[in-house]
């Protein structure tokens, strides 16, 4: 039986929830133009197209580091209170135009601090530019709920701090917590004291794991510092010998089990060197096997993609279904870090007749 294909334009109308996305990894190449001319920061090009380009192949190099690397010039220009409240807002308008109806945005504040703003106004004034990007979705008719995710970088010494200030702003927009930044050697573990002190404040928290580290980083992150999602996840297949047959090791056992959510990024593990080829990339067997798999852009300048794109190489290179991309979509409401009853009417309200029209 042949699968009929789904065009680009239903794929973008479908309601899209991503828990993964960078908010320095996803600014447009015409703002980064624009407000480098404005604080005469040099750029590899003033062209906003070949600047999305040498993105893309810069990002392309299979190499984390280098890939982290890029945000060099995206960073240079959220330094100031205009800086920010721009590509906040227009962080939100882009999801808003690609059909996202939720997302959770991560950033790192000890990153936007270099043109003098205390870490606590980087996080106003992001949570100002957010609430103004909303407002005009909502106006425009492609209304998108936004939570913050507030990062630690794992690497430096000011994860508890972040985490501190997911404590403070947790009733003004910030959702939860993330550490992010080069995985091998530097391990979950070592912020463990910030992790005790969210668990015992009730804020919700994610790990980056699995994607330059191996099933040790995934296990820190979920058994030693009790993350309820997993940021990646792409090498628990390391604990699954053989997918085909689904026989899991114990923490696969785990995760799968115990509902903990995989927010995986296809292109951006193809450009890390974490899968091949989206048709062999793990997620769609992790789905298959019953594991909560999201999908997510993390970078989407970087990565030069889109929710839709991630949708359309799912469907056109793994064979996957609108009904797989609706059991992810529901998969990433049923794990966002917002209250039960704003979850549920997400998916009751808005993502079930979504998708119940397109099938």
């Amino acid at each position: 039986m042949t699968v009929p294909r789904i065009d680009t334009e239903t794929l973008r109308r479908l309601p899209k929830a991503v828990l993964h996305d960078h908010l320095d990894g996803g600014l447009r190449p015409a703002t980064v133009v624009e407000l480098a001319a404005e604080i005469g920061h040099t750029l590899p090009t003033t062209d906003p197209d070949e600047l999305a380009a040498w993105y893309f192949e810069a990002a392309n190099s299979g190499d984390l580091v280098r890939y982290i690397a890029t945000f060099e010039h995206t960073l240079a220009v959220m330094q100031s209170r205009e800086g920010l409240l721009r590509t906040a807002e227009e962080y939100v308008l882009d999801l808003a135009a690609d059909g996202v109806v939720y997302a959770e945005v991560r950033y790192a504040p000890e990153l936007n601090t270099k043109g003098g703003l205390s870490l606590a106004e980087v996080v106003e004034t992001v949570q100002e530019g957010l609430a103004a990007g909303m407002a005009k979705a909502a106006a425009a008719g492609t209304p998108v709920r936004v939570g913050t995710l507030l990062c630690g970088m794992r690497m430096f010494d000011r994860v508890r701090e972040a985490a501190d200030l997911a404590v403070a702003y947790r009733d003004a927009g910030v959702v939860g917590f993330d550490i992010a930044g080069a995985e091998d050697g530097f391990p979950p573990a070592d912020h463990l004291a910030a992790f005790e002190r969210l668990r015992r404040e009730n804020v919700p928290f994610t790990i980056h794991a699995g994607e330059a580290h191996g099933l040790p980083s995934i296990h820190q992150a979920v058994q030693v510092c009790g993350a309820q999602r997993i940021g990646h996840g792409v090498r628990l297949t390391e604990d699954i010998p053989d997918l085909a047959a689904g026989k899991l090791g114990r923490l696969a056992s785990w995760v799968r089990d115990r509902r903990i959510a995989l927010e995986m990024c296809p292109t951006s593990n193809l450009q890390t060197g974490c899968a091949t080829s989206i048709a062999e990339h793990p997620i769609t067997a992790l789905k298959d096997l019953g594991f909560r798999v999201t999908l997510n852009t993390d970078n989407r300048l970087v990565s030069g993609t889109t929710m839709t794109r991630e949708m359309s190489l799912l469907v056109e290179e793994a064979g996957w279904t609108v009904e797989d991309l609706r059991t992810v979509t529901v998969n990433a409401l049923k794990s966002a870090f917002i209250p039960f009853d704003e979850r549920t009417a997400l998916i009751e309200d808005v993502v079930l007749p979504g998708y119940a029209a397109a099938l």
